[in-house]
């Protein structure tokens, strides 16, 4: 696969999500999966969130976890480089009487040493994969600590190297989709809305690694591990027996391993020392 320059991919992925935001909660807001990931993602994060928190959040989207957590009580400075994500945002928080509890920046998470608000914060947030969209998640995570409180936490929602459910598609003839993250050393071509980019696949230990010596793990649990990943359409409606059992077995082995690095997904917390 030819090389594409970082700032180059950033602005192809841009594009392809501005095109999306208009349609993007109606594409994913009645998606029962997605709402169950959705929901396993704020748990996570408000167990460690104390009350009147301020937040920046990266690839922020249209807003759904901004305005939750702002109508809770919190401050949230939501960025991302899609002017379309950022003008949904604006439009959602101002509907719902949040416009004083929600600002917002288009900036990369790449150069986040180029932000006008740099807080510090108590949390830092980045929800399903957001961050997979850049070569560069090194930098994105050097650059975390010093955005931080003493004691601020990071919470990180990342696609890992293997998925086991993905990788059961080979079964089916699938092959390429199964493969995809097994050989994603130079990244992998995506394509939203007719626009391609590049994405990569960091497994924890990556994350870990980067940020050691200034940040201490909390927590690593595996999302969709156990249950189907959500682009596997209306298996929650035309299996709601098997799929309440999945939940069941996912909620008692997401902290295990292997459980919790082989999911569609893996949500890490880390810790300003």
């Amino acid at each position: 696969m030819e090389a594409v320059a970082p700032h180059i991919n950033e602005q192809h992925a841009a594009e392809a999500f501005s095109a999306q935001s208009a349609i993007f909660d109606e594409i994913y807001s009645s998606n029962t999966i997605v709402n169950y990931k959705r929901g396993r993602v704020r748990a996570h994060v408000l167990k460690n969130l104390k009350p009147n928190s301020s937040i920046l959040e990266l690839n922020s989207g249209t807003g759904e976890d901004a305005t939750f957590f702002a109508s809770l009580g919190h401050k949230v400075h939501a960025t991302d480089i899609a002017e379309g994500m950022q003008q949904k945002l604006r439009e959602k928080s101002e509907s719902y009487g949040l416009s004083n509890s929600i600002s917002t920046e288009l900036c990369s998470y790449t150069h986040l040493d180029e932000l006008k608000n740099k807080g510090p914060y108590d949390q830092i947030f980045s929800n399903f994969a957001g961050l997979n969209c850049t070569g560069e998640l090194d930098k994105v995570l050097h650059s975390l600590p010093s955005l931080l409180n003493s004691g601020g936490i990071a919470t990180l929602v990342i696609l890992p190297k293997f998925c086991l459910w993905e990788s059961l598609l080979i079964f089916k003839g699938l092959f390429k989709t199964a493969t995809r993250r097994w050989f994603s050393k130079n990244g992998v071509t995506a394509h939203v809305e007719g626009t391609y980019f590049t994405c990569w696949y960091y497994n924890p230990s990556y994350v870990i690694d980067q940020v050691n010596g200034a940040m201490e793990v909390l927590s690593v649990e595996g999302l969709c591990t156990i249950v189907p990943p959500s682009y596997i359409e209306h298996f929650a409606e035309r299996h709601p027996k098997a799929y309440r059992l999945l939940t069941k077995w996912e909620d008692k082995v997401r902290f295990s391993w292997p459980w919790r690095g082989i999911g569609d997904y893996y949500i890490i917390s880390l810790r300003k020392k």
